[in-house]
């Protein structure tokens, strides 16, 4: 079971689709979600912050992007602002943004939206596996 997940992404609707999934799925504890990568940068801030075992992250946001919170999250805090995983989410099919998306150690895997049943399912079965 993924016991805290994080989504970071500006579209509302986004959020609550990924909300709706997440919770019908039974497969994740607690789910925090991020309406901006800041946001999402002074959550990880907080001394109450848990340990965040999973974060789905967004490409394209306005303001910070996903690779900018990337860089800004992985100087503040290392790898280890996540304990297994950020996961990217795009609706992009530029290669260019895959590779570097996958340049960073803490990145493990590149989906392209919508975020689906199957996605959540492999993402846990990974985490249980330890990687």
């Amino acid at each position: 079971m993924i016991q805290h997940l994080m989504t970071i992404d500006d579209e509302p609707i986004d959020q609550k689709l990924y909300k709706r999934l997440i919770t019908r799925s039974g497969l994740v504890g607690t789910l925090h979600q991020c309406l901006s990568a800041e946001d999402a940068l002074d959550t990880l801030a907080q001394p109450e912050c848990p340990a965040l075992d999973v974060i789905l992250l967004d490409i394209n946001m306005p303001g910070m992007n996903g690779f900018e919170f990337l860089e800004a999250a992985t100087e503040a805090h290392g790898d280890a602002f996540v304990r297994y995983a950020v996961v990217m989410l795009s609706t992009s099919t530029r290669a260019e943004d895959e590779a570097r998306a996958r340049s960073f150690r803490v990145v493990r895997d590149f989906l392209h939206k919508p975020l689906t049943l199957k996605n959540l399912q492999e993402i846990d079965t990974r985490l249980g596996a330890g990687g």
